[in-house]
């Protein structure tokens, strides 16, 4: 491989990175971490995988038009999407395409408040609401 190569790999990884650290979202990530830890003494880290679980699975109990994150957000995070209830646009839920996705304390409370009722019948811990975050920092 070329140095070239090598140099564009490197400047593509370091520009995601850069896009999933972001000192507003890792301090709500704190934050929901001390909250998961109060309601589980056994809560080590938020997880990827659940997050990613959490998106893709289908729920029954909220709203049937919504019965899975993926209904208005798309399988893929990292396109745009569309509110399955009034059809408007939704910029992509991915940090790598939206970086300041997860960055407002209060437009994320909105939201999940808004949204879990919505997909789950109910509001979303704070582990759910970490693990879902970490899925998204990484896509």
């Amino acid at each position: 491989m070329s140095s070239r190569s090598l140099l564009a790999i490197a400047l593509a990884i370091s520009a995601i990175l850069a896009f999933a650290a972001d000192p507003r979202r890792d301090a709500m990530l704190s934050e929901y971490a001390v909250e998961a830890r109060r309601l589980d003494a056994g809560f080590t880290s938020f997880s990827a995988q659940r997050g990613e679980t959490l998106f893709r699975a289908s729920w029954n109990g909220g709203d049937a038009r919504t019965a899975s994150c993926t209904a208005c957000h798309t399988a893929d995070p990292r396109q745009a999407g569309r509110n399955a209830k009034t059809g408007r646009p939704i910029e992509p839920v991915a940090v790598s395409v939206s970086p300041r996705r997860f960055t407002d304390k209060a437009e994320v409370e909105k939201h999940f408040l808004r949204d879990c009722k919505s997909v789950l019948g109910r509001e979303c811990n704070a582990l759910e609401k970490g693990d879902y975050i970490t899925f998204m920092a990484g896509q």
